[in-house]
């Protein structure tokens, strides 16, 4: 099912959660002057009050869980814990990155300004596997998995590969005018709940790149992201 709201789509409703799609540039949270994404999905729908698992920056697109009960949401977050939770992201860069595939670690740490960066010690580091394709002249298209889930991880995770996500004003040097939105989708979520394995994908459709013909053939050539040579462990 797919039900399209301004600022979000419907992907699925389930008796435990439900599954929807952000659109970019929607804050998570309420701001001073605007209700953050929960609250308009509870105004929306009408379905009664819904937890929140896990985020999307205001820039990323694409799938967010809700869970429908305290007791679902505990459920859904001990899976996030445990790190069996999959999730696939879809995100562009004009710049060349140091490598075209492998795995991004390293310890996180705050830096100025609400910006994060990423330090070279591993105590506790954030982790992000990779592949990087061409997607035409001067543009490659990063298919992301996440292995940990920190603030800001991917977009700060691209800027060190040197690829930095295009349309980040944040995290992209010089001047981002040219883009007209951030390019980070969350595009496909595994998870399991009661014994039973759910998987969603949601395509990105805003944006001019993530809407062009040439994306739209490398998601069909490349199939399903779960289906790259990821390694077989972390």
């Amino acid at each position: 099912m797919s039900e399209q709201h301004a600022s979000f789509s419907v992907i699925d409703i389930h008796p435990d959660f439900i599954v929807i799609s952000k659109s970019a540039g929607v804050d998570f949270h309420s701001q001073e002057q605007q209700a953050g994404l929960v609250p308009m999905v509870e105004q929306s729908l009408q379905l009664g009050k819904f937890y929140p698992v896990h985020r999307l920056d205001k820039i990323t697109s694409g799938l967010i869980i809700l869970a429908r009960s305290s007791a679902a949401a505990e459920q859904i977050n001990e899976q996030f814990r445990q790190q069996r939770v999959e999730k696939y992201y879809l995100a562009i860069s004009d710049r060349k990155p140091s490598k075209k595939q492998g795995l991004i670690s390293g310890d996180m740490k705050k830096s100025r300004r609400g910006s994060w960066k990423l330090l070279n010690s591993q105590a506790d580091p954030a982790q992000t596997r990779f592949f990087s394709f061409s997607l035409q002249s001067g543009i490659r298209l990063f298919v992301l998995k996440p292995l940990t889930g920190r603030t800001h991880q991917l977009r700060v995770m691209m800027k060190s590969l040197g690829a930095p996500i295009l349309g980040d004003e944040r995290y992209y040097p010089g001047e981002t005018d040219t883009a007209d939105r951030g390019y980070l989708h969350a595009y496909v979520v595994k998870f399991d709940f009661d014994g039973q394995q759910y998987r969603y994908k949601s395509p990105p459709l805003q944006g001019a790149l993530f809407a062009s013909e040439a994306l739209k053939q490398a998601l069909l050539t490349l199939g399903p992201p779960e289906s790259l040579a990821w390694p077989s462990s972390h």
